[in-house]
């Protein structure tokens, strides 16, 4: 096996300048404008994912970035304050701010989802650790 020496992911946006003002003023993340119209995303823990200009980009229809938060409740608050709307998928029983409550009942974390001006799927959860 080859001895990887750094990893990192990277997602596609149309329009690269929203995402930097959606990452940067909405998420409150660290942004930076790297070379080819590209965007460096700082992550809390040290990583980091690299956003690409793609014109033709269609977004995915799973989650590309998870932000754990320590208090689910409140991040959920600022964020819709911030103009944030959730999405409330099928199949799921969300609460009335569009969280769905997997810790109470035993099924993985508190967690809600959201999308960025590109369509990109994002999530925002509360470990029960």
């Amino acid at each position: 096996m080859p001895e990887y020496t750094f990893a990192f992911a990277g997602f596609a946006v149309p329009d690269i300048e929203a995402a930097h003002r959606f990452y940067r003023e909405t998420l409150g993340l660290e942004v930076t404008v790297e070379g080819m119209g590209q965007l460096s995303l700082d992550l809390p823990g040290g990583g980091w994912a690299l956003i690409y200009p793609k014109p033709d980009h269609v977004p995915a229809t799973y989650t590309v970035l998870n932000l754990e938060v320590a208090d689910i409740d409140a991040a959920v608050d600022e964020l819709a304050a911030r103009g944030v709307a959730f999405t409330r998928y099928p199949g799921f029983d969300h609460d009335e701010r569009g969280i769905v409550r997997g810790i109470e009942a035993g099924q993985g974390p508190d967690i809600a989802w959201c999308t960025d001006p590109a369509g990109n799927i994002i999530a925002v959860l509360q470990n029960a650790l």
